[in-house]
């Protein structure tokens, strides 16, 4: 079992209007993503992110949405269909020890969601499993559940699995690391 599962409910607390003051896709995204490309938002919840992805990419790029709960998914679907890029997200039901996917992508987000996986370092590994080299990894983490030694924790995880600190980009709330895939997959 997860550590702690976000019930559905709850999410509608951060997927509103007033999240745009402090996450606002376009601006978060905008030096990981490109026309084209195929990205995937794990924890994908109602589709905040997912559908800010879907308009960076645009027509020809795709957006794998994947959560645990089908409640979050199919509230997504109607967002994206409302904001007009539901062609361009594929939703994906996983269960707490498979993302569900074998899909390359060219880059991964994983949103205030990375504590609640039951394996933070098996997570890792699938999200490294998954990514084109040198594909990139936004990890995020809510600065309310995570302390920074446990973040720290995380990161040198994700180094050991074969993944390269890029940067940390300013996110409000958030400890945050991109992360880039460093050669091929590793059996850590």
């Amino acid at each position: 079992m997860a550590k702690h599962i976000c019930p559905w409910w709850v999410a509608y607390t951060f997927d509103n209007p007033l999240r745009r003051i402090f996450h606002k896709p376009e601006k978060i995204f905008a030096p990981y993503l490109n026309k084209g490309m195929t990205a995937i938002d794990i924890g994908c919840g109602m589709g905040y992110f997912s559908i800010g992805m879907a308009k960076i990419v645009g027509e020809n790029g795709k957006i794998i949405a994947v959560d645990i709960q089908q409640k979050m998914l199919d509230t997504l679907t109607k967002h994206a269909e409302k904001a007009g890029v539901g062609n361009r997200i594929t939703t994906v039901l996983s269960n707490d020890n498979n993302i569900g996917i074998n899909d390359k992508v060219d880059f991964a987000l994983t949103f205030w969601m990375a504590h609640e996986t039951p394996n933070e370092r098996e997570f890792l590994k699938q999200v490294h499993s998954i990514l084109k080299s040198p594909g990139k990894l936004l990890l995020a983490e809510p600065k309310i559940h995570v302390t920074f030694s446990e973040f720290k924790k995380t990161l040198s995880v994700a180094q050991e699995l074969g993944f390269k600190l890029i940067e940390s980009p300013k996110i409000a709330f958030s400890h945050t690391a991109v992360l880039e895939k460093r050669g091929e997959d590793i059996d850590a």
